[in-house]
């Protein structure tokens, strides 16, 4: 009789610990959600089942990694932006699953047209693409999206293209990641930098790119073109003007010291990293802004009968 309620005993706390190990979330356990769930986090190399499986694990939430087509100085390649955003956004969804929207380069980026390599669409046709994009992701499933923005040249046209989604009722949220101030890791940064001027194509994009892809950073060809400001409308008070940008750096390239510091890179892509995966845990596990949308949306119907 003792040794059958011992049996019993171990079956059920075998079952209890089973059941733990079921509940446990799966970024307590030391690994990446991605590995614990066998399935990718990149969207196009998802099959069609593990996509489904992907939609319920990420809560519903795809991030957008946007880069641009253009050239970066004379050493680093045209999808700079793009192998960098990428890379941030892959490590935070490794952290707290998200799916990974494909290599996405459909941005603004008029002020590079004079620079061999520039993909330069239309306004009709990134609004268009980024519109149905969102759309098509809703339908499938994925209902709260975030646009990681990796160009700075973008930079208006998504703050706009999220104040836009108020403009009509929608089925999904649209956010877009803004990266703040890390006090340990920002020192660390500032401690491994040289540079005085550091912007496009620069130090930190140059170190990122050598952890990245070292082999598509050419060193002999560092520095051959000045990314110093030449300040040709300095004089023009009070005002901004869309050639600006190529008034101060016509050779598409800010910086004045060049490295390829893979300790930089590192933490570079790490504080992107792990503040993304703080915005998709809280997307993840939080419905304020989609039941502020709701509110708006049926306050904006009847504003003289809600207000």
């Amino acid at each position: 009789m003792k040794r059958t309620i011992a049996i019993f005993t171990l079956i059920f706390l075998v079952a209890a610990l089973a059941g733990q190990q079921q509940e446990r979330p799966a970024n307590l356990s030391g690994k990446p959600q991605a590995e614990i769930a066998g399935i990718p986090c990149q969207m196009e190399e998802l099959t069609s089942p593990q996509f489904a499986e992907a939609v319920e694990l990420s809560g519903g939430v795809c991030v957008i990694p946007i880069g641009i087509i253009e050239k970066h100085a004379t050493h680093l390649p045209l999808g700079t932006d793009l192998f960098e955003a990428r890379a941030s956004v892959i490590r935070a969804a490794e952290k707290e699953y998200a799916v990974v929207f494909p290599p996405y380069y459909v941005g603004q980026i008029f002020e590079a047209m004079h620079q061999p390599g520039t993909i330069a669409y239309s306004n009709d046709l990134m609004w268009q693409m980024l519109e149905e994009t969102c759309r098509e992701l809703s339908r499938n499933g994925l209902k709260k999206i975030v646009l990681f923005n990796g160009h700075g040249g973008s930079t208006y046209f998504l703050n706009y293209f999220c104040q836009s989604q108020l403009a009509a009722r929608k089925d999904y949220i649209v956010v877009l990641f803004q990266g703040g101030p890390d006090e340990a890791m920002d020192r660390q940064i500032s401690s491994l930098k040289k540079s005085k001027l550091d912007g496009h194509a620069g130090e930190e994009e140059t170190s990122m790119m050598y952890l990245i892809r070292p082999d598509l950073v050419d060193t002999e060809a560092m520095g051959k073109e000045s990314g110093l400001n030449q300040g040709r409308l300095n004089a023009m008070p009070h005002a901004f003007a869309g050639i600006h940008w190529y008034a101060r750096y016509p050779n598409h390239f800010a910086g004045d010291v060049l490295q390829t510091n893979r300790e930089l890179g590192e933490l570079l892509i790490t504080r992107d990293a792990v503040q993304l995966a703080e915005l998709i845990r809280y997307l993840k596990n939080n419905s304020t802004i989609e039941e502020l949308h709701k509110e708006f949306y049926n306050r904006a119907e009847y504003p003289l009968k809600n207000n």
